[in-house]
């Protein structure tokens, strides 16, 4: 029989299906309304009936935040991005500073010796705590939420607790090797964002490091052996990740369940995973997890090269660190014309890109990432119509007889046709495409008129005026024409 209590959870979920600020069509809503009603055992035939749902569908843009102790020394050596560099030298040369703590313990690495020369031989990783509470007093969280939604994002993760082990929630589940370490940030820093960020009309989902939590070790991780090695499989630990997925489930029901580095074998996933769909209908759960379930998969510091029928959610960060290094400069940094190509290709392939910004201790954002949020949602501003609410058409991509790529993406009775690489000229060549009479053509960002050509198998679009802007150029033509592909 349903409890109370989940008769309550969906209760408000249905209510935030009609209050919610995100526009539903009828359909969208009927299905919404549908999901809001169907109670999840805890078998794997049952929660595999999970589908994806449209606001996730439609989002393509998502805010990561690694946020933490870390922030403080925020110290890399900024070796280059995942898959580029050689796997046996990962470790320790690791240049995620979020891993700060595992590349300290590895004598002789960059980040030991960078620690020593800064703090100590004898400064413990944890006493951080007190530079980073004293930091996050100030911190203030609706700016952060209408910096994400000027930009364009549909919704938010932060990270909960990372393999640190240390919480960014008051959490009321003690830690059995706290060994008197202030584990818990002393402010609700997970419960001040959703709040900020729901308010300001986004998703907020929670990350949490399922499977690393080096509070439970001391060895190092210093290759991908290792890594399997270090997930903790007690019976002890297993209660305790259960206990604060539940926690946190029931403190802020998340829109995402971001696991990461797999999960303790003795875990509840089955019961939690039921739970969570019961109390969040309209929740989603990453396939980090370690079972043969999720909602979506998420390549990291990588993408697909077609279209994948499952949904995905690439994520990187906009350095080659996921945590502030205060060592990154322009050249570790994504341009903005390769970030803005990267959103695209993604969404053209049934993906989204959820992009990684590192704050400092005190919440505040570095100008260099800001300066890329800032150039993606400019962009965003003239064409996220042929991303938001999209879906891959087709054929993701094309080559145009110049060398540019080109990629597609549809919405209603239109297609986009994006050109990732500058523009020169006032004509857009569209390979394999065949117009029908009577087809209309827009640049997006102009009011100037196009005029439509067949040229053999090619579609030529003429512009009556110079095209805009410096990096990608979209072509929206209604109704969507055929592809001769």
């Amino acid at each position: 029989m349903r409890s109370e209590y989940h008769n309550k959870m969906n209760r408000r979920a249905f209510t935030s299906l009609l209050t919610g600020s995100a526009a539903f069509s009828v359909g969208g809503l009927r299905r919404s309304l549908a999901r809001a009603n169907i109670h999840y055992e805890p078998t794997w035939d049952s929660i595999q009936t999970h589908t994806v749902p449209e606001w996730y569908q439609d989002a393509k843009l998502g805010i990561f935040i690694h946020w933490g102790l870390y922030s403080v020394p925020a110290w890399a050596p900024p070796t280059g991005e995942l898959g580029k560099i050689d796997p046996n030298t990962w470790f320790i040369n690791n240049p995620y500073a979020e891993w700060y703590l595992n590349s300290l313990r590895i004598t002789g690495s960059p980040t030991y010796k960078h620690h020593i020369e800064t703090y100590g031989k004898n400064f413990d990783y944890y006493q951080f705590t007190e530079t980073f509470n004293q930091s996050t007093r100030a911190w203030n969280p609706e700016m952060w939420a209408s910096l994400f939604k000027k930009i364009g994002a549909r919704y938010v993760v932060l990270t909960s607790k990372h393999h640190d082990g240390f919480r960014l929630w008051p959490s009321a589940v003690p830690n059995p090797h706290a060994n008197g370490r202030q584990l818990s940030a002393q402010r609700d820093l997970a419960g001040d964002l959703t709040s900020a960020v729901r308010a300001a009309g986004l998703k907020m989902g929670l990350y949490y490091s399922g499977g690393l939590d080096w509070t439970f070790t001391t060895e190092p991780i210093r290759n991908s052996q290792d890594m399997k090695a270090r997930v903790p499989q007690s019976a002890e630990y297993a209660r305790y990740a259960d206990a604060h997925w539940r926690e946190l489930i029931d403190r802020y029901q998340p829109a995402i369940l971001w696991n990461d580095i797999n999960y303790p074998k003795a875990g509840q996933l089955r019961q939690i995973f039921a739970y969570y769909y019961n109390t969040v209908p309209e929740g989603l759960i990453d396939n980090r997890f370690g079972v043969p379930f999720s909602d979506f998969t998420t390549p990291e510091y990588a993408k697909y090269d077609k279209i994948t029928p499952k949904k995905w959610e690439a994520c990187r960060g906009l350095g080659f660190s996921f945590g502030y290094n205060q060592v990154e400069g322009p050249k570790e940094v994504i341009p903005p014309g390769e970030l803005i190509a990267l959103l695209v290709d993604i969404v053209s392939k049934n993906g989204n890109l959820l992009l990684n910004v590192g704050p400092k201790a005190d919440g505040n954002i570095s100008d260099i990432q800001l300066d890329r949020l800032h150039k993606l949602g400019s962009w965003l501003d003239v064409n996220g119509e042929a991303l938001f609410d999209s879906r891959p058409w087709v054929r993701a991509s094309a080559t145009a007889p110049d060398g540019t790529d080109v990629r597609f993406t549809r919405k209603h009775d239109s297609l986009y046709i994006i050109f990732l690489n500058p523009v020169k000229g006032e004509a857009l060549r569209v390979p394999s495409v065949r117009a029908a009479d009577g087809t209309s053509a827009q640049i997006l960002g102009t009011s100037s008129r196009c005029t439509l050509a067949q040229k053999d198998e090619d579609l030529v679009v003429t512009a009556a005026g110079r095209l805009p802007g410096s990096y990608a150029v979209t072509l929206k033509l209604t109704p969507a024409p055929k592809s001769l592909v």
